[in-house]
């Protein structure tokens, strides 16, 4: 007999481009959606999932949101229905199905989302939908409005808001449950100093808290020192911050250098602006700077160079020049995109047809892709444009079109949401 060894791995997690692919495989959500689905999937307010790198992580949110829906809302999450409503929606939007008798069977159907919510919302327990059962995890993880957290005996213990929940382990839920680590004692105050664990990552701790001191003086261990690598004269040069540098001989304001929930950085106060509102100058501080030991004259120096925009970007390069429209002689470029490559001219962006690859698609199937995008624009114009003519004409016309215009911008927005829950759903399942 001979072993042969066999490892297994769980599915990767999606990109952006492989989830529009996937929902584009299931048939829900259309080109002019998928933007809005994965914006509402990676809305922090929500918290849904985390953009790590190019990869959808999923939060604790995420699992006990669907868990909730799955349980008590199952069609809601069904992709089967997600995408038969797609459908309809699409129907609706060129006439082939009447709006108003489908939103009616939808909302107040014998088991429409009306009927659903009242039967089944008294069966949902409130303290079981924020907990989370994860495999190979005895511990309650509950979700609260902070963030989750680790329920016990003595206490509640916060989870990093970065923590995934494939990331929680055994190991670390026993060293959570253990408490703080004393590093050892301030040589100045003699008070005791903690490495502890928030929301927002670890984080240092001067003293305990008591009744006279209910707010102990804490500071952020910098994002790329591990912990564990802390000693107590770091911790006491770190728990020194902010620390005051100096004055800007330009301003005659102070210069503080501290560390906050994206790392070190150095500040300069500029008193209030027009508005009468405090206005500051903030600069990072990346290595080989240290937030420690950073002078006066080197913080003068970065507030000197010019400020990084963030998300700024230059202009996009074409992947691939198709050469000039033959109508007006514009470029037909080929770009790279978030959900993969399309075609461009002037305003107009059109994607890739089936069949065809970035490196074989020729100029006159580009101009048809183009022509048959733009056209489907004039067509939504010329839809606009009869509705305002219907209002002229005449004022119960002009009525109607306005209630049915807006029937169907909310049968869109209920769809979105059910896309956007769907797709959570993948997100669990790919953890």
């Amino acid at each position: 007999l001979e072993a042969i060894g066999h490892e297994t791995q769980p599915p990767a997690r999606f990109t952006e481009a492989s989830l529009v692919k996937m929902l584009e495989s299931e048939g829900i959500g259309r080109p002019s959606t998928y933007a809005s689905i994965i914006g509402t999937i990676t809305d922090e307010r929500k918290g849904y999932a985390q953009l790590v790198g190019n990869t959808l992580v999923p939060t604790f949110t995420a699992f006990a949101v669907v868990d909730l829906l799955e349980k008590h809302f199952p069609d809601i999450v069904d992709l089967k229905f997600t995408s038969k409503m797609e459908q309809t929606l699409d129907d609706i939007a060129t006439g082939e199905v009447d709006w108003l008798p489908y939103l009616k069977e939808f909302y107040l159907g014998n088991d429409g989302l009306e009927t659903q919510v009242k039967e089944r919302d008294s069966n949902i327990d409130p303290k079981e939908a924020r907990t989370i059962h994860l495999e190979d995890l005895d511990t309650k993880i509950r979700i609260s409005r902070t963030g989750a957290y680790i329920e016990s005996e003595n206490g509640n213990i916060n989870l990093p808001k970065d923590m995934p929940p494939a990331d929680l382990n055994p190991e670390q839920v026993e060293v959570l449950l253990k408490g703080p680590k004393q590093l050892g004692t301030h040589p100045e105050t003699g008070e005791p100093i903690y490495v502890k664990l928030g929301p927002y990552g670890h984080y240092l701790q001067l003293g305990d808290k008591t009744d006279e001191n209910p707010k102990p003086k804490n500071v952020s261990i910098p994002p790329k020192v591990k912990p564990e690598a802390v000693t107590l004269d770091m911790a006491v040069r770190l728990l020194s911050l902010p620390r005051t540098l100096g004055v800007h001989p330009d301003t005659g304001r102070k210069i503080q250098a501290a560390i906050g929930r994206f790392g070190p950085y150095i500040v300069h106060d500029l008193g209030k602006d027009e508005e009468g509102k405090a206005a500051k100058d903030y600069r990072s501080i990346k290595a080989p700077d240290d937030v420690t030991t950073i002078t006066l004259d080197r913080a003068l120096e970065l507030f000197a160079e010019p400020k990084a925009v963030r998300g700024k970007r230059g202009t996009a390069t074409p992947i691939r020049e198709l050469g000039a429209h033959p109508s007006d002689g514009e470029p037909v470029n080929i770009y790279n995109g978030p959900y993969g490559a399309y075609i461009k001219h002037g305003k107009v962006n059109a994607s890739i047809p089936e069949g065809h690859t970035v490196e074989d698609i020729p100029m006159d199937v580009a101009v048809q892709a183009l022509e048959a995008k733009a056209g489907t624009k004039k067509a939504t114009k010329g839809k606009k444009t009869t509705t305002t003519a219907k209002k002229t004409t005449a004022k119960k016309t002009s009525t109607k079109t306005a209630t049915k215009t807006t029937a169907k911008k909310t049968t869109t927005k209920a769809a979105a949401a059910k896309k956007s829950t769907g797709t959570s759903k993948r997100v669990k399942t790919n953890d």
